[in-house]
C-alpha cells in the first residue's frame, strides 16, 4: 500500500469511528425530575402519586408535543400543572379515566416544568404470584408528536395486596429464611406447598400461612435436633479424651513402681 493510499484509508477508518461514536450516543429523551410513587399498596384503597417532567424540549428537539399518560387504577383522575422557568404556575388541565392525551407542553407558552398528578383505587388482583409479586402501572406517560410517532418517557409500577395475602407473604418470607438455615426436606416441603397455596385463586392464603407455619416449625426443629446431636457428639468426644488421659496416667503410674525386691 502506498502512502497516499494509506493516507486516504486512515481518514476512512476515523471518519467511520466518528460515525460509530455518534451513533452510539442514547437520545435524553425528556428528563423524570422529582417522583413521589407508592412501591406497594392495598388493594381498594386510595393513592395519589406525583411525577415532574424536566428538561421538555432537548432531545428531540421539539417545540411542541402532547403528553398522554395511562394507569391500571380505577376511578382516576388526573392533574397536569404547566409551570415556568420561575417555578410558577401558568396552567392547569385536568382528566379523568385510565387514560388522557391533548396535555400540549409548548416552549412558546413559556412552560419550563410539567408536574403529573393521579389519584386513583387501587385495582384488585387477577391473579396471585409469590415471586415476582404481582404488580400494577400506577401511571405511564409518553410523549406524543405530530404526525402520530411517539416515545415512551417512563413508567412506574407497584405491588398490590391484600390483608389476607400480605400476612401469607410475611409467613412464607419467614418461613424461607429459617429453612434456608438448615437442610430439612419436610420443611422445604412445606414451604413449597405454601407457597403453591399463594400462587392459587386467591382464597387459599389461610392455607399458605398454615403451611408456612409448619414449615418454619419444621426448621426450628431440626435446627433444635441439630444442636442436640453436636452437644452429644462433644459430650462423646470428652468422655473419650478423658478416658485416654485417665488410661495414660494409670499406665505412667504403673512404670514408676520399686524395683523388684525379691531380685
Amino acid at each position: 500500500m502506498t502512502k497516499t493510499s494509506w493516507s486516504r484509508f486512515s481518514k476512512l477508518a476515523v471518519v467511520c469511528l466518528l460515525a460509530l461514536s455518534v451513533a452510539s450516543v442514547p437520545a435524553a429523551g425528556v428528563s423524570v425530575g422529582d417522583s413521589t410513587v407508592a412501591s406497594d399498596a392495598e388493594v381498594g384503597t386510595q393513592i395519589t402519586a406525583t411525577v415532574t417532567l424536566t428538561e421538555l424540549y432537548q432531545n428531540p428537539q421539539l417545540e411542541t408535543w402532547t403528553l398522554e399518560g395511562r394507569t391500571e387504577l380505577t376511578d382516576v383522575t388526573w392533574t397536569v400543572e404547566y409551570y415556568d422557568q420561575t417555578g410558577a404556575r401558568v396552567a392547569q388541565q385536568s382528566f379523568d379515566g385510565q387514560s388522557f392525551s391533548g396535555a400540549q407542553v409548548s416552549a412558546e407558552e413559556g412552560t419550563s416544568e410539567v408536574r403529573v398528578r393521579i389519584t386513583g383505587t387501587v385495582p384488585e388482583v387477577s391473579e396471585y404470584s409469590y415471586d415476582p409479586p404481582q404488580s400494577f402501572t400506577v401511571l405511564a406517560l409518553t410523549q406524543a408528536r405530530e404526525g402520530g410517532s411517539s416515545n415512551a418517557i417512563d413508567s412506574w409500577s407497584a405491588t398490590h395486596y391484600t390483608q389476607e395475602s400480605r400476612e401469607a407473604r410475611n409467613a412464607i418470607d419467614d418461613a424461607a429464611a429459617a429453612v434456608g438455615e438448615v437442610n430439612s426436606q419436610s420443611a422445604e416441603q412445606d414451604l413449597q406447598r405454601a407457597i403453591e397455596a399463594y400462587n392459587g385463586d386467591g382464597d387459599e392464603f389461610g392455607l399458605a400461612t398454615d403451611l408456612a407455619t409448619q414449615a418454619q416449625e419444621d426448621a426450628k426443629q431440626t435446627r433444635q435436633s441439630n444442636r442436640l446431636t453436636r452437644f452429644a457428639l462433644y459430650g462423646v468426644g470428652g468422655v473419650v479424651v478423658i478416658g485416654l488421659v485417665v488410661g495414660g496416667f494409670l499406665y505412667w503410674r504403673s512404670q514408676q513402681g520399686g524395683p523388684d525386691r525379691l531380685g
